[in-house]
């Protein structure tokens, strides 16, 4: 019984640790860009979306974050639902394959002469298109991740009165906060509503998908105050060290 009990909780902790590389992967690809932009070695100036970075001597870094965490939701598995907007296995897959696909067809540069090919040999302007239709349901999704699969945890949770920092009440942001920048990234785009303005909503959006998992995943625990405001739930005991026992 001990055994089941052990193996069932490292279980959890695994899914944890893939739902908090998730989310490191998310916050960390807008700010290794513009970062090491910053650092004249990297020869690169600041682009004005992250797609764009694809021309530059960063593309790796953007190719490869994209990869890993395109793998890392597709081998995710949840515990689905019979609802196709709920089911976290087809909704994880679905947004693993549209990342691979941000990664792999890239935008349409702004001279077309410096256009780089790779896993389509075709400089047609359609592919561009493509890339963005990628992108658009990528983000599409993790914004129905964060609202409909991630709040079902206390979705007949009674206690109360709720910490505003409840986690739902995260999940429900950072959704929504996807979903707005999803809108808000083709208008800048057509506009320039201001300098960078596309990079900046791009950014925002992977902040909030980044935020969302690493909740989900727990990165700042769940002991004490944390785990009272944010999860419901008092855990004063470290059960990782249980585990260990």
């Amino acid at each position: 019984m001990g055994k089941e009990i052990k193996i069932e909780s490292y279980d959890v902790f695994t899914y944890r640790r893939i739902r908090r590389a998730i989310g490191y992967l998310g916050l960390s690809l807008p700010i290794l860009l513009v970062g090491l932009s910053l650092i004249s070695f990297f020869e690169t100036q600041i682009q004005p979306s992250i797609s764009d970075y694809y021309y530059t001597n960063l593309r790796e870094i953007f190719t490869g974050t994209l990869c890993a965490v395109g793998l890392f939701l597709i081998r995710y598995k949840g515990h689905g639902n019979t609802s196709i907007w709920k089911n976290d296995n087809l909704l994880t897959n679905v947004a693993g394959i549209m990342a691979i696909g941000v990664a792999l067809i890239p935008t349409n540069p702004a001279d077309f002469s410096k256009k780089v090919y790779s896993f389509i040999p075709s400089d047609a302007n359609w592919l561009g298109w493509l890339h963005y239709g990628f992108a658009g349901v990528f983000f599409l999704i993790l914004a129905l991740l964060a609202l409909n699969v991630f709040t079902l945890g206390q979705a007949n949770e009674i206690i109360a009165p709720k910490s505003i920092l409840n986690e739902n009440n995260i999940y429900r942001f950072c959704g929504y906060t996807i979903l707005v920048s999803l809108v808000l990234v083709p208008i800048s785009g057509k506009f320039k509503l201001f300098s960078y303005s596309t990079l900046v909503f791009e950014a925002i959006a992977l902040f909030a998908f980044g935020i969302a998992w690493l909740i989900k995943g727990r990165a700042l625990g769940d002991q004490g105050k944390i785990g009272e405001k944010i999860y419901q739930e008092n855990n004063p005991v470290d059960t990782e060290k249980i585990l260990e026992e």
